[in-house]
């Protein structure tokens, strides 16, 4: 995956810099947050009933602030294909190492490796530059 950014106009949130879509944002907040909620880590079967409900439009957007009249009614659901789930968020977050699947405990846990994969890469680029 390839990642784009403006030096000048870096945003705050990081799902920002990496999704292209503001509906890829919202779908992976809400998987980070529901693994959180789990524990931090999920299994193939937890992980399949999430997408599962996210492809029905079950699940609940609660990236979405309530203000004013709008306060009391039906919460937002969210819909997303539950292919382009696995193509587009799930894949893409494991690759660049958000989410590390366990092939022995078949799990998916939230991991710390994009942050070491970003320091190796400035790590490689000083040393270019010298």
């Amino acid at each position: 995956m390839v990642i784009l950014f403006d030096q000048f106009n870096l945003p705050d949130d990081i799902f920002k810099i990496i999704f292209a879509t503001d509906q890829q944002e919202i779908v992976a907040k809400l998987l980070l947050k529901y693994i959180k909620d789990n524990g931090g880590e999920i299994g193939k079967t937890t992980m399949s009933m999430f997408a599962t409900q996210l492809h029905e439009g079950k699940l609940v957007d609660s990236t979405v602030e309530r203000k004013g009249p709008q306060v009391g009614k039906k919460e937002p659901t969210l819909s997303y294909n539950k292919r382009q789930f696995y193509d587009r968020i799930l894949t893409p977050m494991k690759s660049m190492g958000l989410v590390d699947y366990d092939l022995y405990k078949k799990t998916y846990k939230i991991s710390d490796k994009f942050n070491r994969l970003m320091i190796k890469i400035g790590l490689l680029w000083l040393r270019e530059i010298r």
